[in-house]
């Protein structure tokens, strides 16, 4: 028996002894640590526990994980398996295995610009209800016959309904033949099927069917990244809902196209600003648009976009490597002009699983204060650089803070794009 082994026997067994008498607080927090850390190629991997302090940087993924030691309590030694293990031990003595999963660094473009957005539904959006002046009194065909606010009416007469147009031939042979509509409607998942009978308004004898319904949504907001290998693109950073239902919108198809700042709306405690901008349906499109989910908007770029200052891929970030402290954001408050702006990141949470809300941002830049009081409607989307990393999006501000507002963290938004941190995916995509 070597002096080293019993030197780690005992160890041990003052260790386990320690713990069951409650005197070694640090050791057992310290045990929390994940099973699995993943980091990209070259990242340096801090431990977030203060009370045993040290660092792991991968050196050489092809033959090793070298992992060098920072601190005197802790001593980490790194082995390849698989991806690697890190071997954590204090004092010599074996305390836990880490898993290693080292993926390869993944760069985008950040973006910052200033873009317009219309998206096409699929289907119609029911937003409202009308009462139609008939000789029998007034009538709403559409709220009798069950359908609702929010619904998506997808068919009629078994045919597929993509736009406003597509319904007013149906309803005006119903009239006239005096057989009702067969309505296929979505609502929340779920497809559901009706009868409506359109009846004849007596003011201008055109048969109507009691509903106010939309097709589309326009508005502007701000680009976040694009893969330039790709050409897939996020944007916005949360999800687009109809002003009316307030449910998000389901996407047929899409566009973006250029836009161009033209004023700002401060915002004020209490009443969140705006910037205004303008573009019309001449601007030049600049991409097609797929998703709309909870964390921006997706699809492709049809050319490249530049935003001026920083057009050559950065490298992203996890959420577990973005910390307080001071960071910047890219956007647009003139024109076309997009400019880097000082905030401060005051809180940031290591996400597990996809959440919009994974950090808090302070506007600390005097110059973008002085502009818009903070941030405002329009600037979501906004890119957050930390430390020439690619962390996060701008989404929604403080109604009664305009200095502050939530970031979402960016490997949430190269998820719902399709651009995948996974070796293995990103080859197959």
């Amino acid at each position: 028996m070597t002096l080293e082994y019993i030197r780690k026997i005992i160890g041990t067994i003052l260790l386990v002894s320690l713990i069951s008498l409650g005197f070694s607080k640090e050791v057992r927090q310290y045990l929390h640590i994940p099973k699995t850390i993943t980091i990209f190629e070259h990242d340096v991997y801090t431990i977030e526990k203060n009370v045993i302090p040290a660092q792991a940087q991968v050196q050489d993924v092809q033959n090793a994980l070298k992992v060098s030691e920072s601190g005197d309590e802790l001593l980490l030694k790194g082995t390849k398996s698989g991806d690697g293990q890190i071997l954590y031990e204090i004092k010599g003595m074996p305390v836990k295995n880490v898993n290693v999963k080292v993926l390869p660094e993944l760069k985008v473009i950040p973006g910052g610009q200033s873009i317009g957005v219309k998206l096409n539904t699929l289907g119609v959006l029911v937003v409202g209800f009308h009462q139609i002046e008939t000789e029998a009194g007034k009538k709403s065909p559409g709220e009798s016959a069950g359908v609702e606010v929010g619904d998506m009416i997808t068919k009629i007469n078994g045919t597929k309904i993509e736009k406003m147009s597509d319904i007013i031939p149906f309803i005006q042979e119903a009239g006239r033949t005096g057989r009702p509509l067969a309505i296929e409607v979505k609502r929340n998942n779920k497809v559901l099927n009706t009868k409506l009978t359109p009846v004849k308004d007596k003011s201008d004898k055109t048969y109507r069917i009691g509903l106010y319904i939309r097709d589309s949504a326009a508005g502007i907001g701000t680009m976040t990244f694009y893969d330039p290998k790709s050409k897939k693109y996020g944007a916005l950073g949360h999800v687009i809902s109809d002003m009316d239902t307030k449910k998000p919108i389901v996407v047929e198809n899409g566009k973006i196209v250029r836009s161009t700042v033209t004023s700002i709306e401060k915002g004020r405690g209490g009443s969140p600003g705006e910037k205004l901008a303008r573009f019309s349906e001449k601007h030049e499109v600049i991409g097609s648009i797929s998703k709309n989910s909870p964390f921006g908007i997706f699809g492709r770029l049809n050319q490249e976009v530049k935003n001026g200052i920083m057009d050559k891929p950065i490298p992203v970030a996890f959420s577990h490597q973005v910390k307080e402290g001071p960071a910047k954001i890219l956007t647009v408050v003139d024109q076309n002009k997009v400019e880097a702006f000082d905030v401060e990141i005051v809180s940031t949470v290591n996400q597990k699983f996809p959440a919009t809300k994974g950090m808090v941002i302070k506007v600390t830049d005097k110059e973008l204060l002085k502009k818009t009081g903070g941030i405002v409607q329009g600037m979501s989307g906004s890119p957050i650089i930390q430390d020439g990393k690619l962390v996060g999006a701008v989404t929604h501000v403080f109604v009664n803070d305009p200095t502050s507002g939530y970031g979402v963290h960016i490997e949430w938004m190269l998820q719902d794009a399709g651009i995948s941190i996974d070796e293995k995916q990103q080859k197959a995509s």
